[in-house]
């Protein structure tokens, strides 16, 4: 199933890695957050290589629904209470600055920008709400309290003007446009800081890793600290008219955003691997509050999803030098990815950054998700079966909607005759 967004093809391709390249940088992942660390090091007048495993713009963001907002669930308060005031406004400040940035880089990059107000939602807790109105208003940004769209049951919504949506392969494509760029070049091997790739290799000064999930499992462990989860997307035609972007926090999450004669509908998510509401959700929703709706495309995605809801920006690992990451970006990719764009760029140009500290990979891990997250894989480990993940070993699970093999532990999927679909995985599946 093709989302939206890949109706738009790149008509450049980039060549193959061969023989030796060097560089100053060497980004590897050619996603959104990749490109982003990409453009901006070039930028600093560094020489910067990205390496791609297939061709940018395949992977996550490219089912993505794009929505460019500070507002991440009820997070603040939960960072005031987690970390202190000053983490929680640093983060705020970074993400309402990734938002601008879009908007001044889509100046010159066509990708769709528009402003739009988002919105979210709950129905059982709307004193959840005022209180993350009054925390997000102390720490100097004018969220308020309104309405949701009629067709929601809920009297109680928190709204953030400014905010916006765009089409994230027009402008991953655009962005991209003067990098040095290597696609069908998977990396095979990080040694310090030479990857090696099937035909060739990159000897660098440092690396950002921004492969989504992380692929070196015996530094950081990652494997730990991350689970994924899936989400569902249905582009309604026949649907409402949405004048902001909208999300729900409780239930079974629904997410919504308009993109020309299209409604975006999403949720049903569930952990990779898992049973979740999936597109049976989505479908009888539509019926229940759309009924004159037509489904024009259906899309799943994944969303790694971090101990503490922060991401993990920084070191790879303390026995890495010069090794850096660009991982748990949660459900808000497309802020988060310019936002560590910026703590990456800082740090390797020597600069302060006030967010780096909240953001480093080796904070604490003592979080009650970590917990679910041992349980999940070592009761995953005691399944007899011969289907397992090449990632780790765990035991793969049938995904009927799908049609996908899926490791419930760290994520990978695979096609029913075990061809790799969603990493970390690095190879097939011996089904």
């Amino acid at each position: 199933m093709e989302s939206v967004w890949k109706e738009v093809r790149n008509d450049k391709k980039y060549p193959t890695l061969k023989g030796t390249v060097r560089a100053d940088i060497l980004v590897i992942g050619g996603g959104m957050a990749g490109i982003l660390c990409a453009r901006r090091l070039t930028e600093e007048g560094k020489r910067v290589v990205l390496l791609e495993s297939e061709r940018i713009g395949t992977g996550i963001t490219a089912k993505t629904t794009a929505v460019l907002t500070a507002q991440h669930d009820l997070l603040y308060t939960d960072m005031i209470r987690r970390f202190n005031e000053q983490t929680a406004k640093a983060y705020l400040d970074a993400n309402l600055d990734a938002v601008r940035t879009f908007k001044a880089l889509s100046e010159e990059i066509p990708c769709d920008f528009e402003e739009r107000p988002s919105v979210q939602f709950m129905v059982s807790n709307p004193s959840c709400l005022e209180k993350e109105v009054q925390v997000v208003q102390k720490l100097g940004f004018a969220a308020k309290m309104t309405e949701p769209p009629w067709f929601l049951e809920s009297t109680a919504a928190v709204e953030y003007p400014g905010m916006a949506q765009f089409h994230p392969l027009k402008f991953l494509f655009g962005a991209a446009k003067d990098l040095q760029i290597y696609e069908n070049s998977r990396v095979l091997k990080l040694d310090g800081t030479v990857a090696y790739a099937q035909q060739g290799k990159v000897e660098a000064q440092q690396v950002i890793v921004a492969t989504h999930f992380p692929f070196i499992n015996r530094h950081g462990f990652y494997f730990m600290k991350l689970y994924q989860s899936r989400s569902y997307v249905l582009a309604l035609e026949n649907a409402p008219e949405l004048d902001v972007t909208v999300a729900e926090l409780e239930g079974d999450g629904i997410y919504l955003r308009r993109y020309q004669n299209l409604l975006l509908l999403g949720g049903g998510d569930h952990r990779t691997g898992k049973k979740g509401g999936g597109f049976d959700f989505l479908r009888d929703y539509a019926k229940s509050y759309f009924p004159r709706a037509k489904e024009k495309f259906a899309w799943a995605n994944q969303d790694c999803m971090s101990l503490d809801g922060l991401p993990y920006v920084g070191a790879y690992s303390p026995h890495t030098p010069d090794v850096y990451v660009a991982t748990g970006f949660n459900a808000w990719g497309m802020t988060n990815a310019m936002v560590a764009a910026k703590v990456l760029a800082d740090r390797i140009c020597g600069r302060e950054n006030p967010l780096a500290e909240a953001l480093r990979p080796d904070r604490t891990v003592l979080r009650k998700q970590l917990l679910c997250n041992i349980g999940a894989t070592v009761s995953d480990f005691a399944i007899p079966t011969i289907k397992r993940c090449p990632h780790l070993g765990c035991a793969l699970r049938w995904n009927p909607q799908e049609h996908s093999w899926d490791c419930p532990c760290h994520g990978s999927r695979f096609d029913e005759d075990g061809k790799l679909l969603d990493t970390p995985a690095q190879k097939n599946a011996d089904l």
